[in-house]
C-alpha cells in the first residue's frame, strides 16, 4: 500500500535496567528516545492502564529508515504474564550472537546459524549469525494466530499488506522489500493475550487514516481507539487509530508526516532513560510491600 512502512512493536517491561542492558549491550541498539508521561495514554500504548508511565525507543538506527522497539513502564507495575501471541523478532546480527555469548545467556539453536535468546520478562528473539545487512537488522516480528487464512485475508485486504510467502502454517507480509516484515503463525488453536500483550504500528499518510477507520468500520472489525490525537510534551501532535485483527492483536496506524517530526532521534535519550531509572523508587516499594507481606500471619 502507497506510503505505508512498518514502524515499531511495543513491549510493556517490569525490569528497566535489566531491559536497557540486554537491548544496548547484548542486542548492540541504541536508545532514540525517551519521555516520561504522568497519567495514562489516550490510546492505551502503555496497555490499561491510568498513572506514570515512561515510554523508551530503541534500534539500530533513526525510527525513519529502522524498525523499533517500544518499551513502555508503567510506574508500580513488576511483571506482565505472557500468553500466546507474541512469538519472537528475527535480528540478523552475528554481533548480537558474540554479545549473548559473553553476557552468559542462553543460546537455544534453532536452526543452522539461527539462536533463540530470551530477553528479560521473557520476550522471545531469533538472532541470525550474519553479518548484519546495510539497512536495517531487524527482519521480522511474529505473531500468532488462531485461523491463518482469515488473518491473511484480514491483513493483506483491510491493511494492505502484501503476501510474500504462505505455508499451510504460516505467511509473511509486508509493506515493502527492505522494510521488516510480519509472519504470522497458526497456533492451532486460540490465542491468549494475557497481561504482555504488545502492539505493532505502521505509518501511512495522513490522509490515509479516516479510510481505514471507515474500512474497519464497514467490515464489522474491531476498532479499538476511533481517529484520535495523542500529544508529547514539548513534541508533534500526531493522530493515530488502533485496529484489532481477528485474534485481537492490536495495530496502531500513525499519520506518517507528524510521527516523522515526533520521532526525531535525541541526544540525550541514554541520560534521560538513566536519570528515570535512578529515580525510581519502585524497587524499594516492591521490595517493602513483599516484606510486609512475607510478615503476615
Amino acid at each position: 500500500m502507497s506510503g505505508r512502512r512498518a514502524l515499531h512493536f511495543v513491549f510493556k517491561v517490569g525490569d528497566r535496567t535489566n531491559t536497557a542492558k540486554f537491548y544496548r549491550e547484548v542486542l548492540g541498539m541504541k536508545f532514540l528516545r525517551h519521555e516520561e508521561f504522568e497519567e495514562g495514554c489516550k490510546a492505551t500504548c502503555n496497555g490499561p492502564y491510568d498513572g506514570k508511565w515512561s515510554k523508551s525507543m530503541v534500534g539500530f538506527g533513526a525510527e525513519d529508515s529502522h524498525f523499533v522497539m517500544e518499551l513502555t513502564y508503567n510506574y508500580g507495575v513488576k511483571s506482565y504474564d505472557l500468553g500466546n501471541d507474541f512469538l519472537g523478532i528475527t535480528i540478523q546480527s552475528s554481533k548480537a550472537v558474540a554479545n549473548a555469548r559473553k553476557a552468559g545467556l542462553t543460546l537455544a539453536s534453532v536452526s543452522e546459524g539461527e539462536y533463540s535468546v530470551e530477553a528479560p520478562g521473557g520476550y522471545r528473539f531469533y538472532l541470525v549469525d550474519k553479518a548484519a545487512p546495510s539497512g536495517d537488522p531487524v527482519q521480522k516480528v511474529a505473531l500468532g494466530v488462531s485461523n491463518l487464512q482469515k488473518s491473511v485475508d484480514y491483513w493483506t485486504k483491510l491493511c494492505g499488506m502484501t503476501l510474500y510467502e504462505q505455508s499451510p502454517k504460516s505467511a509473511l507480509l509486508g509493506f515493502g522489500n527492505g522494510q521488516c516484515k510480519l509472519e504470522l503463525q497458526d497456533q492451532g488453536g486460540a490465542v491468549d493475550h494475557k497481561t504482555a500483550f504488545g502492539r505493532i504500528a505502521f505509518a501511512c499518510p495522513r490522509e490515509q487514516l479516516p479510510g481505514i477507520e471507515a474500512a474497519s468500520k464497514e467490515g464489522g472489525h474491531t476498532i479499538l481507539t476511533p481517529l484520535v490525537s495523542l500529544d508529547t510534551p514539548g513534541k508533534a501532535t500526531v493522530e493515530v487509530v488502533i485496529l484489532g485483527d481477528p485474534d485481537g492483536h492490536e495495530i496502531c496506524f500513525v499519520g506518517d508526516e507528524a510521527f516523522r517530526e515526533l520521532s526525531q532521534m535525541d541526544p540525550k535519550a541514554d541520560s534521560l532513560l538513566d536519570e528515570a531509572i535512578a529515580a525510581d523508587k519502585s524497587d524499594e516499594w516492591f521490595a517493602k510491600k513483599q516484606a510486609k507481606k512475607a510478615a503476615k500471619p
